[in-house]
């Protein structure tokens, strides 16, 4: 689908209410998309759409109810999802996590995956949708202050590829993918984290964020899921969202 055909599409956002969900749900609706945002928060989704107007279509639910997903595939015939949401980890020690904070990422973000990919192959989506799910950089060196969360993320990457190939044994012409966003603190989720492993260096948190050097902000990310969106050429299973924008991982 090219740039020009993303006007006029129809694109779901899960976690749209806030952070790189909602960059993406705004970015993508500036591309001329009617963007279904689905979001817990309703408040949220409300300001969002007074912003958006009319290309905005605010859903309340949880993202993880495989009832809601196949219900939403197939009333609004989608020809991009992006799997945006996701539970902000608990942020402490290994052996000062329960097992309820060490899994809360594999019951939201793994669920949410799961369940829309599966919905996805089993309508099907058309030929010539793209479904892109969010994993974390953490993914690929770990978080070892977050609990589960990076083996949650290897794993969205995983059911992902999964599902490329599925789609590509049965012909379905759905392209699955997968991006890795660095750590940011413009996100919660990513202050929290940066907060934390400030603490852990005994350093301020203003001082660890300025070693980061350019922040990856919901801007960015909106910029690059319309161009993954836009570009069917763009088949890695996989890529790494930095700040300068996307880069192929093997």
């Amino acid at each position: 689908m090219s740039l020009s055909e993303i006007a006029g599409s129809t694109v779901i956002v899960t976690g749209a209410s806030r952070g790189f969900g909602r960059g993406t749900a705004t970015a993508l609706a500036g591309a001329g998309a009617r963007v279904v945002g689905l979001a817990r928060d309703g408040d949220a989704l409300e300001k969002l759409g007074g912003e958006l107007g009319d290309s905005f279509i605010g859903v309340r639910g949880d993202a993880t109810d495989p009832e809601l997903a196949a219900e939403l595939l197939v009333r609004y015939e989608p020809r991009t999802v992006v799997l945006n949401a996701g539970a902000n980890p608990v942020t402490r020690p290994i052996q000062e996590q329960t097992w309820d904070t060490f899994r809360n990422n594999w019951e939201v973000d793994v669920q949410q995956v799961f369940n829309w990919v599966r919905a996805a192959l089993r309508q099907p989506l058309a030929p010539g949708s793209t479904v892109v799910s969010f994993s974390s950089a953490a993914a690929l060196r770990g978080s070892p202050l977050s609990g589960g969360y990076a083996g949650a993320k290897a794993t969205v990457r995983f059911i992902s590829a999964y599902a490329a190939a599925e789609s590509q044994d049965h012909k379905l012409g759905i392209r699955f993918l997968t991006v890795l966003p660095m750590l940011s603190p413009a996100t919660d989720l990513g202050a929290n984290g940066a907060a934390a492993y400030a603490a852990a260096q005994g350093i301020t948190t203003e001082a660890f964020v300025r070693g980061m050097g350019t922040i990856l902000t919901p801007e960015k990310v909106g910029e690059a899921m319309v161009g993954l969106a836009a570009d069917p050429g763009l088949t890695h299973l996989a890529y790494l969202l930095m700040p300068d924008g996307l880069k192929p991982v093997q």
